[in-house]
This record gives C-alpha cells, structure tokens and sequence, in this order.
C-alpha cells in the first residue's frame, strides 16, 4: 500500500499535522514540538513576525533594503521545517530568472535538497509549465513554440502586408505593443472593444489581433504574453483543471507584488483561492514597471481582495542611512 501523501505531485491529499514534522520509530506521528530553527534568530521583530505568520493571506509591506528577501527565504524554509506541506506544493513566483535560481539556493543551504521541488520561477516559466500540460484547451499542442519580441514584430508584418495595411503608417511595433498591453490585462481578442484600438489602421487593431491570435495557433506557438493569458483561458474553460491547482499549491510566495499587471493578478489571485495562503511582498511606494501594464494598484487592494489578511510593514532598514531614508520619503510624499 503506497504512502496517501507520497511525492506524486498529481496527489493532492496534504501531509499529516504534526509539530515537529518527524515520524517516531514505531511508525506514529512526534507532536512534541520542534526547537525553534536558528534561521529565526537573525530576523528582527517585523521580519519574525511576517515569517512566521503563516496561516491564511499576509501582505508584507518592505522597502528597499528591509530585508525582504531574507523574509521570503525564511519563510519557504520555515514552512517546510514545519512539515506543513510537502515542497512540490509551494508557489514561489518572482521576477527574474536570476533572483529565483537565488532563492532556490538559499533555501536550499537551510533545508536541503527538497527545495529542489518546488514550483519557483518568473511568472513565465510557471505559465509555461502549466501550460504545456494543457495546450490542448487552447488549440495548441504540448511542443508549442515561443516567440520573441523580434518573431512577434515580424509575424504582424506580414499579416499588415495581407491585410494590405501600410506598415510604414502603421508599423507593426507599435501594433505589437499594443497586443501585449491587451494581454497585459488578461483580454483576448472577444473582449476588446474596437474602440480601444483608437486610429491605428483606421480602426482595424482588434481586428488584426484576432489574426494574429488564430495564426499563432495554426503556427502551433504563442508569445510571452500568451503564456499567462491561455493559462487563464484554460481555467475558464476547465474548472476542474483550476480546482486541481488551487489544491495543489498549499502556500503561494510573490516577490515585488506591486510590479504586477492585471494578468498576473488574476492569475495569482484564482490559483489562491484554495488554501488562501498567500503572501505578496512589496513596496507600496514603488512600481518600476508601470511602462509595461504593472498595476500598483493590486497591492492596495490586498486586504479586499483577501478578507481578514494579516498587513506586516517592515520598518527597519539595513542598507541607507538615515539622511537618505528621509529625502526618499521626502521625495516619495
């Protein structure tokens, strides 16, 4: 008989609750409680306390240099001491490549080789992840293809030059541009009005994205846009295939939460609607991805998006000194 919470990622049955996370040698659960890991002991008051909240949504609030990355590496290593849940059920979603293969490694120096399982990466990785599993909802098959921003610009050339549209009035860049704004937002071509299109081709842009669209498919691939916009169609389309993952990820970790844009949200706010353990760090004062769809506004509506979560401002800075803290916050005011 196999073990009911094996590492079977399809599995979605949870571990068991125990203190300490240990099984005693006559095969029942050890509640006795864990010592504290030593990780706890370098963290401050605030950082302690956004760690070691775990249970139901908790927006952490941390400028540069709080410490904030130190918080979400505690954070992954503390829930897997625990035992609360097994590694391939954690969601961590950053921004960068790099700063995940970080993340990877320094939880890994604290709990072992485990971390190795979890679900961590760019929201484009992870969208890719998921849906290369379930292409098949959205017309495409498992080996689909990628575009870069050069294949995409390339690609709407030649539908412009089909369509007998001047691409040098109307260039195929901006078209482009205005494609992923559209998809930055977590709208296919049937829920943008024409409107929204304004003068580009004289009105024809949706029109020319609904082409665009059904030509990727038939070319069998998508662009970077895609990867999240079809992993929200998919859920659309299959409730089931959405109950699935919200059972599956038992804890969700975002980084930079205030550089997200529409579709990200959404995306992050269905697959959390499981478990409801989700813990969003950012700075409330800042968005450098404003240029490309980032919504502040999605860290400022945490608490009503997510009833009774738990805010932890982190206050304590260990980078700028104290004549640069106030002409920041000067300046920020």
């Amino acid at each position: 008989m196999t073990d009911s919470y094996s590492d079977d990622p399809l599995n979605f049955e949870p571990p068991p609750d125990t203190a300490s996370g240990v099984t005693r040698p006559d095969g029942r659960p050890d509640t006795r409680p864990a010592a504290p890991p030593v990780w706890l002991d370098a963290l401050n008051e605030g950082q302690r306390t956004a760690v070691e909240s775990m249970d139901g949504p908790v927006l952490v609030l941390a400028g540069a240099g709080t410490g904030k990355t130190r918080v979400l590496i505690t954070r992954l290593a503390q829930i897997l001491h625990t035992g609360r849940c097994r590694p391939y059920q954690i969601l961590a979603v950053t921004f960068t490549n790099k700063a995940a293969h970080e993340m990877r490694y320094r939880v890994g120096e604290l709990v072992g080789p485990s971390a190795e399982s979890m679900w961590m990466g760019t929201f484009h990785a992870l969208g890719v992840r998921i849906l290369r599993r379930h292409s098949e909802i959205v017309g495409l098959k498992s080996n689909f293809t990628i575009l870069d921003a050069d294949d995409q610009v390339r690609l709407l050339k030649q539908l412009l030059s089909v369509e007998d549209i001047d691409e040098k009035r109307w260039p195929a860049r901006a078209l482009s541009a205005l494609i992923q704004r559209w998809k930055d937002r977590g709208l296919t071509p049937d829920k943008v009005s024409p409107a929204e299109g304004g003068e580009f081709a004289n009105g024809r842009a949706v029109e020319i994205y609904a082409l665009y669209q059904s030509r990727l498919k038939t070319l069998n691939a998508c662009d970077f846009g895609d990867l999240l916009l079809h992993c929200l169609t998919v859920f659309s389309k299959q409730p089931d295939v959405l109950k699935n993952y919200q059972g599956l990820f038992h804890y969700i970790l975002v980084d930079e939460y205030q550089d997200t844009n529409v579709g990200q949200y959404l995306w992050l706010r269905l697959l959390a609607q499981g478990h409801k353990n989700i813990c969003c760090v950012g700075d409330d004062d800042q968005s450098i991805y404003g240029w490309r769809g980032a919504e502040v506004g999605n860290i400022l509506k945490f608490e009503k998006d997510f009833p009774g979560a738990k805010v932890v401002r982190l206050e304590r800075n260990y980078r700028s000194t104290p004549h640069i803290l106030g002409a920041a916050a000067g300046l920020i005011a």
